[in-house]
């Protein structure tokens, strides 16, 4: 009995030594990970001749970052759009286009997986080959398709390709593959559910946390796209926040750091917000797949 009891105690010990060393690497690629933005948040509110001396873990005065917020208001007069104006438009663009690419690309992920045709391995193999096709082969074809029915140089020709996202199909169809119950979709066309109501009533809310997760994807991807903006928008008016940032990219606003971490900072804080938002439903979804299991 002691000779157990000195083997289980081991055993606990060794546990734990795994628990405690585990704990340590993920909080330190917590930081490694948190650090850059601290860093950003913290330069936002120096001047650049503090930021050139070395690395400041504390923050400046609200003085200094009202500073930079008029020097960066100055510098974008020249751009032909005003930050805020620019914020605007990334918006008007990201957020339906984040929409219709976590819908579309979910509602596709479901016929394909609920439903049984002869063609189905066929569109499958076929989504799955446009991921293949870089955005550059395609973009002057797209260019010259968008001049002809009328939609250059708008919003439009960014928002509704979004429909069609083959990466977002592939992960909501594995999702399914595990987290969505047939049998569940059975029961609701027995009890005289209409196949779109099955899928915004049921199947919708069962993946939530696949959603939420795929919706924080395409709104970074969106937010931050630079190359298909600049190829389709030539008004200057319409410039989305990526090509207002690049438009001040002089090499006067280069050497001014505390402006150019404002800048940055205010870049990502749209997309910080849309993560907090989202978050709570990953987690979510992540603690019922535990109680399932």
């Amino acid at each position: 009995m002691a000779k157990n009891a000195e083997v289980e105690s081991s055993y606990s010990g060794r546990i734990r030594a795994t628990k405690i060393f585990r704990t340590i690497i993920c909080v330190l690629l917590c930081i490694i990970s948190i650090f850059p933005f601290y860093l950003m948040i913290i330069n936002s509110t120096l001047d650049s001749i503090t930021i050139k001396a070395g690395v400041h873990l504390l923050p400046g005065s609200f003085a200094q970052l009202g500073e930079n917020f008029t020097n960066l208001m100055k510098k974008a007069e020249g751009v032909g759009t005003s930050l805020w104006g620019a914020m605007l438009h990334s918006a008007i663009i990201s957020v339906p286009a984040t929409i219709l690419t976590v819908y579309c690309s979910t509602l596709t992920a479901y016929g394909l997986t609920v439903y049984n045709f002869k063609l189905k391995n066929a569109a499958h193999t076929f989504i799955m080959a446009i991921m293949m096709i870089p955005a550059q082969v395609s973009i002057i074809g797209f260019m010259q398709f968008m001049m002809k029915i009328n939609l250059y140089d708008s919003y439009w020709p960014l928002i509704i390709p979004a429909a069609a996202s083959p990466a977002t199909y592939y992960f909501m169809k594995q999702y399914m593959a595990t987290g969505l119950s047939l049998e569940i979709i059975e029961a609701a066309r027995i009890d005289g559910s209409g196949e779109f109501s099955t899928f915004n009533k049921i199947a919708l809310p069962l993946m939530k946390p696949a959603m939420a997760t795929q919706a924080i994807f395409a709104f970074i991807t969106s937010w931050n796209n630079l190359y298909t903006p600049s190829m389709m928008l030539t008004d200057t008016a319409k410039k989305t926040l990526p090509m207002f940032i690049m438009a001040l990219r002089s090499e006067q606003f280069r050497q001014d750091y505390g402006v150019i971490y404002l800048g940055l900072f205010l870049t990502v804080l749209p997309i910080f917000i849309v993560y907090f938002t989202l978050s709570k439903y990953i987690i979510a979804g992540v603690a019922l797949g535990g109680v399932k299991e």
